[in-house]
């Protein structure tokens, strides 16, 4: 039974394929379209499927789109449409109002916004661009069973069906859904049972998105940023922060409505320099965040009385945050899935139908890696190769070979298996570099044309990461921070952050036998085993998919080398 999961509404367009329970395929948009996170979070939007994406997995799996047996999509607009819709009509006026949702949270943007979505299957049948046909053309709306899932459900799933988890509390915080915010569920075997939720306009998420704007960034794209800036500030107005949000003792909130420039004066405009009060704001939010997240996450723990606990919503790519609630909740285990964000509900759709539809060996898989997405063979990189006329060789010793140019300090596009699924670069699609010299950091900022202040993480080889981070654990998907331990720091400078952590990620032999081996060629060199791991774009671009992607971004680049497959491309 395949199942075909897809995030379309707000942003981080993404698809999946599942077979009988076990994932097989799952990429964004973005990564074929060059569009940053498929497209912008806009009512007018909505009717864009991720069509490139669903051709891949339709690819991977050998299918037509006809022989899916189910198409899961992870927003259920019915749950909204009996306010906007009478009799199957809609009303939409020629010129709606710009301004926000009203007491109701109704928008007058809201008829158009839902009509597409319940009109996704037709579209899904006979929109796909022309040059892809070959996987759509010819299905019939008969041909497989079309499943609207609530956005926090598919979230929930995301979370907890891949997990390790048999039992586990799962928490889900974003900026909306349809009308929930932040969603407590419990997880059971093959059950999800909905404890609570915080319904609009009370968003954690969205006073992250507010703030986001507020310092001057593009909202539901740059909260990372947001995050990095929290390092370098100073608690100044968490009275502020802690005055909007009211956390209630049954796992409630309510946040106020507040004039964020008569809280924080004026708003910083796009490449306007920081100043004091920005890292200040970002720190006072970060550090309010944390607090709010870490009553309510304590609420489930009282509640369910379980050990492990899942995550999953933007909020919970807030790896700042992550780290908190490890180190201080009562909870035993966190787990995270990679693709927290939206792009992650297309696989919790798809694997909450194909739970709920088959009748037998209902959760068999647990992810253990991200590696997803497309992957080309050396055969069909060195004919691109030869076609482009550029100069390359064949390495005898990928690892070996290219631990020497890092060790020589060179900066390395890693391009190696499979695309990775979610937003970070994972060794599949990287930028590596060697973390001993303090201005590396620097120097990858300037190369990717990045904010001084971003800063860069480490990839360490799974049996050394408690050597070098204090309390260090398994963890794959660079989705939580730790303590660089003190006398390590000076060996790994480029990869300690001013506040003395380190975003990781761990890697094994099993999950990425070339990164590994490369990491173990470094350490016999160097005697680290550590790696700076960046992700394989520049400023505004999506991370790399195809070989002509990693191509191009290495040539209009000041990185020295490429690693595709078994081959080097040097400058």
């Amino acid at each position: 039974m395949y199942t075909l999961g897809i995030n379309a509404v707000f942003h981080d367009s993404a698809a999946c394929i599942i077979k009988d329970g076990k994932l097989l395929a799952a990429a964004e948009e973005e990564r074929f379209t060059h569009i940053k996170h498929g497209k912008r979070p806009v009512p007018f939007s909505t009717y864009e499927l991720p069509f490139h994406a669903i051709d891949y997995c339709l690819n991977y799996a050998g299918i037509h789109l006809s022989e899916v047996d189910h198409v899961a999509y992870s927003f259920d607009p019915f749950i909204l449409l009996k306010d906007v819709s009478h009799n199957g009509h809609i009303s939409l006026p020629l010129q709606p109002e710009p301004s926000t949702r009203n007491e109701q949270d109704y928008s007058e943007w809201d008829p158009l916004f839902l009509s597409q979505i319940v009109n996704a299957p037709a579209q899904l049948i006979d929109g796909y661009p022309h040059h892809l046909q070959k996987r759509f053309a010819g299905t019939k709306p008969a041909d497989f069973s079309w499943h609207f899932v609530p956005h926090h459900i598919a979230h929930a799933a995301s979370a907890f069906y891949p997990s390790p988890f048999e039992k586990a509390a799962v928490v889900t915080i974003d900026g909306r859904g349809e009308r929930a915010t932040t969603s407590y569920y419990t997880g059971d075997g093959d059950t999800l049972t909905l404890l609570k939720e915080i319904h609009m306009p009370h968003s954690l998420g969205l006073l992250y998105e507010k703030i986001t704007t507020h310092l001057g960034f593009l909202h539901s794209s740059d909260e990372y940023k947001v995050m990095a800036l929290a390092s370098y500030g100073k608690p100044d107005y968490v009275h502020q922060f802690r005055s909007m949000i009211h956390v209630a003792d049954n796992g409630t909130y309510t946040i106020n409505d507040v004039d964020l420039e008569a809280c924080f004066g004026p708003q910083r405009k796009r490449n306007e320099p920081f100043e004091a009060q920005h890292f200040n704001i970002a720190h006072s939010l970060q550090q309010v965040l944390e607090e709010t997240v870490l009553k309510l996450i304590d609420w489930v723990h009282e509640t369910t009385g379980m050990e492990n606990l899942c995550l999953a919503g933007g909020v919970a790519l807030n790896c700042v945050m992550n780290a908190r609630l490890r180190d201080k909740s009562a909870f035993k285990q966190i787990w995270v899935q990679p693709a927290a964000g939206d792009a992650g509900t297309a696989l919790g759709a798809a694997m909450w139908t194909d739970i709920n539809t088959r009748t037998t060996n209902k959760r068999t898989y647990v992810m253990q890696d991200a590696y997803l997405g497309p992957e080309y063979k050396d055969d069909e990189i060195e004919s691109f190769l030869k076609w482009t006329k550029v100069r390359y060789k064949k390495m005898t010793n990928v690892a070996r070979e290219t631990a020497a140019l890092l060790a020589d300090d060179k900066v390395i596009g890693w391009y190696q298996g499979r695309m990775e699924f979610g937003p970070r670069a994972l060794g599949g699609r990287s930028i590596l570099a060697s973390p001993l010299n303090a201005s590396m950091q620097a120097k990858l900022n300037e190369i990717k044309d990045r904010e001084d202040f971003r800063p860069v993480a480490p990839v360490v080889m799974e049996e050394d990461v408690a050597t070098w981070f204090q309390n260090g654990g398994y963890s794959p998907f660079m989705l939580f921070v730790y303590n660089v331990k003190k006398d390590k720091a000076a060996k790994i400078p480029a990869v300690t952050h001013v506040d003395g952590t380190a975003r990781i990620q761990t890697v094994n032999r099993s999950q990425h036998p070339a990164y590994y081996d490369l990491l173990s060629e470094f350490k016999k060199i160097t005697g680290v085993p550590v790696l700076i791991n960046t992700s394989f774009n520049t400023r505004g671009e999506p991370i790399v998919c195809s070989p002509r992607d990693a191509i191009e971004c290495f040539w209009t680049s000041p990185f020295d080398a490429l690693v595709i497959n078994s081959f080097l491309l040097e400058k």
